[in-house]
């Protein structure tokens, strides 16, 4: 039994052998010659690349290599990029000209309030339109994406009729007269881009591609809406909500002509606004301007180096919907 057993096992392995020798084995495929149409095309996509990181990268390096020249180097050699003399004048100029370190508090502290805001508020109305069935959800939702289209410069002057006649602020009375409301303060530059229409948009898309078992199961529980937006939807929706934070905070950093309008006093002043009191009607102090400029650029640079793993992660999470 063990020897016919043998021979079955052995009989196969040859006719397996003979086969495969028999088979034809297929020759490895050869690259294909390359035309001289594709190889220019090749050509000129490097060169088109090149050309691109050239005019991107160089106004990054003109102004680094400004901010460290003296005065008198600035205007005689203004496009040499590798300076004879180089000097922190310049920088130590931004802080003692200029109150700089009061202009990059106030910049931090509306940047990163107005990333808070757009993160709860834009994750809540995001939420809703995602996840919650109500009568007038798709007009609320078009409406949103309406706003997206008009223009901001359309919304300033209401936006700051409003602020300034807020009740019981600013030394305003009932009726929102006799005072300020809001204006100069922290609160004039945060509250009107609070729940930005971008933030809402940005998380309905990231929700959506959420399950809506798990909300279900939440409410069988007895759970309620905050609830279930809390504690189940909220900590889900991390990817997306760091990217919306980081787009908030950058928008905020650098956002120049709303805080120039609200904002008059120069302690309320960010650094945006700041740079500005470098150039005047009879010259440009382009040392500490460029100085400034780079000081003001670190932040959102950071931000964007330790972060853009996130940004990656959350824009294809939703594009994956």
């Amino acid at each position: 039994m063990t020897n016919t057993l043998n021979g079955s096992v052995d009989g196969g392995s040859a006719v397996q052998t003979a086969l495969a020798a028999r088979t034809p084995v297929a020759a490895a495929p050869t690259a294909r010659p390359r035309t001289p149409r594709q190889r220019a095309g090749t050509v000129a996509w490097y060169v088109g690349v090149i050309l691109v990181s050239i005019v991107t990268v160089a106004p990054l390096v003109w102004t680094i290599s400004t901010s460290i020249k003296p005065a008198s180097e600035i205007l005689s050699g203004a496009l040499s990029l590798i300076p004879d003399n180089p000097t922190i004048e310049n920088y130590v100029r931004v802080f003692d000209e200029v109150p700089f370190g009061r202009y990059f508090v106030n910049s931090l502290v509306l940047g990163i309030g107005g990333a808070a805001t757009n993160i709860f508020f834009g994750a809540l109305g995001g939420y809703a339109l995602a996840k919650l069935r109500f009568r007038g959800r798709t007009a609320v939702f078009a409406v949103f994406l309406s706003s997206l289209m008009i223009p901001g410069i359309i919304t300033m002057i209401p936006s700051f009729l409003i602020l300034r006649s807020i009740p019981f602020a600013g030394g305003n009375d009932i009726l929102g007269q006799g005072g300020l409301g809001l204006i100069n303060t922290y609160w004039a530059v945060i509250i009107p881009g609070a729940a930005g229409a971008f933030a809402v948009f940005f998380m309905k898309q990231f929700f959506e591609t959420l399950p809506d078992e798990l909300g279900e199961a939440a409410r069988i529980d007895g759970a309620g809406e905050f609830r279930i937006f809390a504690l189940i939807y909220f900590p889900l929706a991390k990817a997306g909500l760091a990217v919306l934070g980081i787009i908030s905070f950058q928008a905020g950093w650098n956002n120049f002509l709303w805080p120039l309008i609200v904002l008059n006093s120069q302690d309320m002043m960010t650094v945006q606004v700041g740079l500005a009191s470098f150039v005047n009607n009879y010259e440009t102090a382009f040392g500490p301007l460029m100085a400034g400029t780079v000081v003001a650029s670190l932040p959102v640079l950071l931000v964007f180096l330790f972060a853009q793993r996130y940004i990656i992660e959350g824009v294809a999470h939703v594009g994956t919907k």
